[in-house]
């Protein structure tokens, strides 16, 4: 088992006794909630697909993943999400890998793996706007908590949607807690790109 909780034998069946053929390697806990709840919006059963999200604890850990699921291991059909600033870390480990040497982001996409720019967070907010993200916010009791951060010295004068990506690495578990939530909240002509675009290709 994997400091994670997961390893190949537990995904080799899913839940439902499923055999896995696809799995989505994420950063975190909260982008695959947002990836399970998009697929869920989009009427899709990713357990009945065969379709897993593992969240591999931080880009560092990227390259034991693809030796255990990638084709030297278990070989199911792989994709993956990234922040921006971990990109360089997946492009190299793919290389290393043997997905091919070099990558630019369109080969990387070829390969199903995708780029959120800056992070999860971002795009989400980006997409709903600032002001959807505050009454969200509102709803789960922590507008309070938002407007006094918002008034700390590094935060005056930057813009609502840097401060509302900020406000949600402030405590720990508030991304897996508003992730979910996030999508639920998108119109579903404004999903971002990275997102659907790693369920598609599996």
């Amino acid at each position: 088992m994997s400091s994670t909780g997961w390893d190949a034998p537990t995904l080799a069946v899913n839940g439902g006794g499923v055999p896995v053929r696809a799995v989505v390697l994420v950063e975190g806990v909260s982008d695959q909630l947002a990836l399970e709840a998009l697929a869920h919006r989009r009427g899709r059963d990713l357990g009945a697909e065969g379709v897993s999200i593992v969240p591999i604890g931080g880009a560092t850990n990227i390259g034991r993943y693809l030796e255990m699921f990638g084709p030297s291991g278990h070989n199911f059909r792989l994709a993956g999400l990234c922040d921006a600033a971990e990109e360089r870390d997946f492009r190299r480990r793919l290389g290393r890998a043997g997905f091919g040497s070099d990558l630019t982001r369109a080969e990387m996409e070829a390969l199903g793996f995708f780029v959120c720019v800056a992070d999860l967070e971002d795009e989400l907010i980006r997409s709903l706007g600032a002001a959807c993200v505050e009454q969200l916010i509102d709803t789960q009791g922590e507008i309070r908590q938002l407007r006094t951060f918002q008034k700390q010295p590094a935060q005056l004068g930057r813009p609502p949607e840097a401060q509302l990506r900020r406000f949600m690495g402030t405590r720990g578990g508030r991304k897996i807690q508003y992730a979910p939530l996030l999508v639920d909240a998108l119109d579903l002509t404004q999903v971002p790109r990275p997102l659907d675009a790693v369920l598609a290709y599996v």
